[in-house]
């Protein structure tokens, strides 16, 4: 008898190639549905684009309340719970910093108060608003973030398996274990099996894989929070979101500090 094909499809999104592949249940429309909810989150979160809502937040938000979905409401209440339990080493805030490295394009408005951080950020239910002038960039949460609603809306329609990866955040769902990899710091192209996975998350973050990276780390907590940074690092966590964010924990806190955080969400650092 022959075996079903499994349904895969790529398509460059978020800034990386987002693959998702499905069990034999699944077909072009299940994963066109994951695809569409990708790009919505892209749309609503994406700095490059001044259309998104989070330029419209960036843009207005320190002249008064502006109203954000509930999808962003989330992103950010889940962003404040991170800055909190590390202590304001996880800060989307960073944008500024990153504008003035070269490594983000500057958007349209005033630049950001310098000593804003994001505990300038007041979240309130279905709006917005900062304390002072800054930028939000939600690169190292919002991919976990995406990943996830794929996954649950390839769930909702029915599926009993598959995985959504992102450039190396993935979520895996399904009774099966899977392999998973991430690249070899000394070979991008290479990927090193770090281990199974049936159900859950996992994302690498580092600076091991560009040129100026290095100098990229420190930002990550504009607040003057003193970081040790170190290089790439993986977490495995309940979902991809949390395990996007944690990554940025994990590499920029002290180990033992770092191990503490990530076990309050369930979280774990994979060995080198």
């Amino acid at each position: 008898m022959t075996r079903p094909r499994t349904p895969r499809r790529a398509q460059a999104r978020l800034g990386t190639f987002v693959e998702i592949e499905a069990d034999a249940c699944g077909d072009a429309a299940s994963i066109d549905a994951a695809f569409a909810v990708i790009a919505r989150v892209e749309r609503e979160m994406s700095f490059h684009d001044p259309a998104s809502a989070l330029s419209r937040l960036n843009r207005a938000a320190w002249q008064g309340p502006q109203p954000v979905s509930p999808w962003l409401e989330r992103v950010l209440r889940t962003a404040r719970r991170l800055h909190r339990d590390s202590g304001g080493v996880f800060d989307p805030s960073v944008a500024g910093h990153l504008v003035a490295a070269g490594l983000l394009p500057a958007p349209d408005g005033p630049e950001p108060d310098p000593g804003a951080c994001f505990g300038d950020v007041v979240i309130e239910p279905g709006r917005v608003r900062f304390l002072r002038r800054l930028w939000l960039d939600l690169g190292g949460i919002a991919k976990g973030f995406a990943v996830d609603a794929a996954v649950l809306t390839l769930r909702r329609l029915g599926l009993r398996a598959g995985i959504v990866n992102a450039g190396g955040d993935l979520r895996v769902f399904g009774p099966e274990p899977r392999t998973i990899h991430r690249r070899d710091a000394d070979d991008p192209g290479r990927g090193v099996p770090i281990g199974r996975l049936a159900s859950g998350a996992c994302a690498t973050s580092g600076g091991d894989f560009s040129a100026g990276a290095a100098d990229l780390w420190p930002v990550f907590a504009p607040c003057g929070a003193r970081l040790t940074r170190r290089g790439s690092v993986t977490v495995i966590a309940p979902r991809c979101i949390l395990a996007d964010g944690l990554t940025k924990v994990a590499a920029l806190m002290p180990a033992e500090e770092a191990a503490r955080v990530l076990d309050r969400y369930g979280a774990r650092l994979v060995a080198p």
